[in-house]
């Protein structure tokens, strides 16, 4: 285990599998985006877990901060009002999309520089028992640390709870 809980796992090996959606029987579950939009597919895992377990559902969306300037932070460097609107009706959807399956979700916008960190530190405060995100295919390990697109896959290697990925499949 390294800091905080958090299991480190090397970058080039692959996390475990984890366990069949099927068989979750947790009591709360985080529905969350990295960024992107949060697709049917994965709303429609996250919807059949939770009903199947009973479980509570939290969405969560990260509006990208661009970094710092030495060191500081920097008002042009954090998301726009644009930026912070988009994450919120991605998330007021995804909460619509499950309501309309019956079942009621919270739903929640924050901001950082490192999302994979804030979306386990957000199931760990919530005490989620798994974690669905919707992820591009994967890369090789060596150009996946620089491609933002890959975070759910970091998530997928640090977190100690099942992360399970809808994988989009891009243009062939």
């Amino acid at each position: 285990m390294g800091r905080g809980g958090v299991s480190r796992r090397w970058p080039w090996s692959a996390p475990p599998a984890p366990p069949e959606p099927d068989a979750f029987a947790g009591r709360r579950l985080l529905l969350a985006s990295e960024g992107r939009a949060i697709p049917e597919r994965a709303v429609e895992l996250a919807a059949r877990m939770a009903k199947q377990a009973g479980a509570e559902l939290h969405v969560l969306a990260v509006a990208r901060i661009w970094g710092s300037s030495l060191g500081l932070p920097h008002p042009g460097l954090m998301p726009s009002r644009r930026e912070w609107q988009q994450q919120r009706e991605r998330v007021a959807e995804a909460v619509a999309l499950l309501a309309r399956r019956g079942l009621a979700a919270s739903g929640e916008v924050v901001a950082t520089r490192n999302p994979a960190k804030r979306i386990l530190a957000e199931a760990r405060r919530r005490q989620a028992a798994a974690i669905v995100m919707a992820a591009d295919p994967p890369r090789h390990w060596l150009i996946a640390g620089m491609i933002w697109s890959q975070e759910p896959h970091r998530v997928r290697r640090l977190a100690p709870i099942p992360v399970h990925l809808v994988v989009e499949q891009g243009p062939a």
